[in-house]
């Protein structure tokens, strides 16, 4: 435990470029309190870290650092980091695929804390909480909606035309993209609007992703982003053409309406289509913003994040701070996870026993 007066060392576990935007607010917070906060990147991921971050580069490098917390909006954290391990994430309980239970609020054993966002996942989390008995869920709402709700993101754009953002998911039997590709083809050629298209870093088919890119080369008002941070393109775009991507939430707290192709739990919050040729007039339709709609939405968006102060992130470090307080106490010891822990060593080349045995 550190002393209140002493400067504390955070740690932000990146697996997937999404990372980035999801806790740049909590190294904010993490600097406005005179702390620090370092990254580590795990290996096959972009480094994406601007000039004034500090980046880790191996194991021995964040063990010296020893961290106070280890934040990952991911499904896994390195247990042999030191600090506290908090799970922020990487989007809101929105399922993607029609199933029994959403995969996020599956437990497998590698958190002390879970950061839930709102109602929609707050109960379901301490039920979870209450059934293992080794980690601590606190409701802080999720980092990067600090962004969201940050004055300057919520100017309606400007555009010259309207501006339609297409980012597919990449889970299999739900992604649009190989249905929509010669529809997206014709409403760029017949309509007045400009497109974005941006896929997710998993979507990776070479056909479709060089089908998409081949579109945005031979139109002029197609562009075909490959950058890690979509904040700016949500920002920008008039409406969104989507499946079953959870970033369909996130576009939607900037007040704006959504298309879906065959999402995987339609609802009124959306105006989802089953045929291709229905994109069009749909899109038409979210253009007019009908304010019944837009009622749905702002009462659908409230129900997963209510937290709309822009102190997401001061609530998860104080969270960190309630557990090495008090938190930890009566916790069980979390689950062995052999199996689990020994394929994270293996990809992360870390085996302590043999490099002391070599002097290391």
């Amino acid at each position: 435990m550190t002393e209140p007066d002493m400067k504390k060392n955070y740690l932000l576990f990146v697996t997937l470029p999404y990372a980035y935007s999801i806790m740049r607010p909590l190294q904010s917070e993490i600097r406005r309190r005179g702390d620090t906060a370092a990254w580590f990147i795990e290996e096959g991921c972009p480094d994406a870290l601007e000039p004034d971050e500090i980046r880790l580069r191996s194991v021995r490098e964040v063990l010296a650092f020893n961290p106070l917390a280890v934040f990952a909006p991911g499904n896994y954290i390195p247990d042999f980091f030191p600090g506290v391990k908090v799970a922020l994430f990487h989007g809101y309980a929105i399922q993607k695929r029609i199933e029994a239970i959403d995969d996020h609020f599956t437990v497998r054993g590698w958190f002390d804390i879970y950061c839930t966002q709102g109602p929609s996942s707050t109960p379901f989390f301490k039920e979870l909480e209450r059934k293992y008995g080794f980690f601590r869920v606190y409701e802080t709402g999720w980092p990067k909606a600090d962004t969201y709700f940050a004055p300057e993101m919520l100017t309606r754009p400007k555009n010259e035309r309207p501006v339609i953002l297409y980012p597919p998911t990449f889970t299999k039997n739900v992604c649009s993209a190989p249905h929509l590709m010669g529809e997206i083809k014709h409403l760029a050629e017949t309509k007045p609007w400009d497109w974005i298209i941006t896929f997710h870093p998993k979507l990776t088919d070479p056909e479709i992703v060089s089908g998409y890119k081949r579109i945005a080369a031979e139109h002029a008002n197609v562009t075909f982003f490959e950058g890690s941070d979509k904040m700016p393109l949500l920002q920008r775009a008039d409406v969104m053409l989507c499946d079953s991507s959870s970033i369909i939430l996130e576009f939607m707290f900037l007040d704006k309406p959504v298309v879906t192709f065959r999402n995987s739990h339609p609802g009124p919050h959306l105006i989802d289509v089953q045929r291709p040729e229905e994109v069009g007039p749909a899109i038409e339709r979210a253009l007019t913003r009908p304010e019944a709609l837009m009622q749905t939405i702002r009462a659908y968006t409230m129900h997963h994040e209510p937290h709309r102060d822009c102190r997401c992130s001061a609530r998860v470090l104080d969270a960190v701070d309630d557990f090495l307080a008090s938190g930890h106490l009566g916790l069980k010891p979390k689950p062995l996870n052999l199996i689990r822990k020994w394929k994270l060593r293996r990809r992360m080349h870390y085996w302590p026993l043999w490099e002391r045995l070599r002097g290391r």
